[in-house]
């Protein structure tokens, strides 16, 4: 094996591209702050009916997203058996590729009065994202050797960053434009748009990827291999005293870090209620200070080790968590809060996308000598999945309990600390371990 053309390679990173502008223009912009002012414009009030009971909008957003990655969670070891063993990989992307490419363009015709209609488009969109990540990310190992891979996968991130960032500018525009059209077409049409830049630009991957194998030797059916996988590596990760802490705790501080990420929009616009265009460039903001964030928590690790860097990590997350809380509390008792929540994204962004890669290399670390890696990481990946679930049904739930958001934010920490003391655990067997 060698490692494809340049042709090959930029057409797999070309993915990363497309659908990166769900992530970041639908799931961290736009799309928050569009469903509480619709629904809440619709029912005259933030209580939407549902079922036969009445939801909070922004619980209501919370269970949408939990929601559809508990569908895509069940699914996981079925998707990653069917990426490892058969070669019909490119077929099962391009069928999660439309199906969050429709997702996404379908919200066009949500107006909040017709919560089904949103709450269903957001569905697939979410599940059609992660579900083509599985066999996006199973097509890296086919197309690069070992020692490109680390550059290659880079090469997606960025490309990914970049037409996210073209697309988000796009809906800004779209968005100051018609800021007076009572129909809310600026973000509609910007839904419609991702939905069309995702499907058309993975165009170009679909067209050159090359085609898989199937492999011959794996027999039965996906089902039963898929959920066999999980449980077998499940079974090695008891017996590793370090890699059972650590996960543990990635587990627990997955719940809050996910949920920051995922609820901070909704925290700007409901609760500090900033404007949407301070909010749009709040999020661009974010992801610059991201990149020089990771860079800063690699090299930490290399001199401090990973385990002692996520656990300050940690502590800086809980320290954001304590600083939001009061940042509300500072709102309600009428102060401005707008140069608080930028001080508070930039804080988010510092740590966001460095303890999401310091955690995956340290997984990568502990992890045992295996020829198996897509079951390890398949488990991983399920394990972060589960985590995002109960922490937005959490952040949810609390919101409807206690009837304020603050709440909720401030409940956030107790993952963190759990995280934290298996964290803590992890470090002290592992040193244990090799004095």
């Amino acid at each position: 094996m060698q490692t494809a053309s340049k042709k090959v390679i930029n057409a797999w990173a070309m993915y990363d591209w497309a659908n990166s502008t769900y992530n970041l223009v639908i799931t961290t912009t736009f799309f928050p702050i569009y469903f509480t002012a619709v629904t809440k414009h619709a029912f005259g009030s933030e209580k939407v009916p549902l079922l036969g009971r009445t939801f909070i909008n922004s619980s209501l957003y919370d269970y949408t997203l939990a929601a559809a990655y508990f569908i895509i969670a069940l699914l996981y070891p079925v998707l990653t058996s069917i990426a490892d063993t058969r070669g019909n990989k490119k077929n099962f992307m391009r069928f999660f590729c439309y199906m969050g490419a429709i997702g996404c363009s379908a919200l066009y015709f949500f107006r909040g009065d017709n919560i089904w209609v949103g709450i269903i488009a957001f569905m697939m969109a979410a599940a059609g994202y992660v579900g083509s990540l599985v066999f996006y990310n199973a097509f890296l190992p086919e197309i690069a050797l070992p020692q490109d891979q680390d550059r290659i996968s880079a090469k997606g991130f960025s490309f990914g960053y970049i037409g996210s960032v073209i697309m988000q500018l796009v809906g800004f525009v779209l968005v100051l434009l018609l800021a007076d059209n009572p129909d809310y077409l600026g973000p509609r049409i910007t839904f419609l748009l991702v939905g069309i830049w995702w499907a058309g630009f993975a165009q170009i991957t679909f067209a050159r990827l090359p085609e898989t194998k199937r492999n011959n030797a794996v027999n039965g059916n996906v089902f039963k291999n898929g959920f066999q996988a999980i449980k077998k590596v499940y079974g090695e990760v008891k017996n590793m005293p370090v890699l059972k802490r650590y996960l543990r705790g990635f587990f627990f501080y997955s719940m809050g870090v996910q949920t920051v990420m995922l609820a901070a929009t909704i925290f700007g616009s409901k609760l500090l209620q900033l404007e949407d265009t301070k909010l749009i460039i709040t999020v661009v903001v974010i992801q610059l200070v991201a990149i020089p964030g990771a860079i800063l928590m690699s090299r930490l690790s290399n001199v401090f080790g990973n385990l002692k860097v996520l656990m300050g990590v940690i502590i800086f997350w809980i320290l954001i968590c304590v600083a939001a809380y009061f940042t509300a509390d500072y709102k309600i008792k009428g102060g401005n809060p707008e140069y608080f929540f930028y001080g508070l994204s930039v804080a988010v962004g510092l740590v966001m996308g460095g303890i999401q890669s310091l955690s995956r290399s340290t997984y990568s670390k502990l992890m045992p000598e295996t020829k198996d890696t897509a079951s390890f990481f398949s488990y991983y990946d399920l394990t972060e999945k589960i985590a995002i679930v109960i922490g937005m049904l959490a952040f949810g739930y609390i919101e409807e309990l206690t009837g304020n958001m603050q709440n909720s934010v401030l409940s956030l920490i107790v993952f963190f600390v759990i995280g934290f003391l298996w964290l803590f655990s992890a470090l002290k067997k592992q040193q244990f371990l090799s004095s």
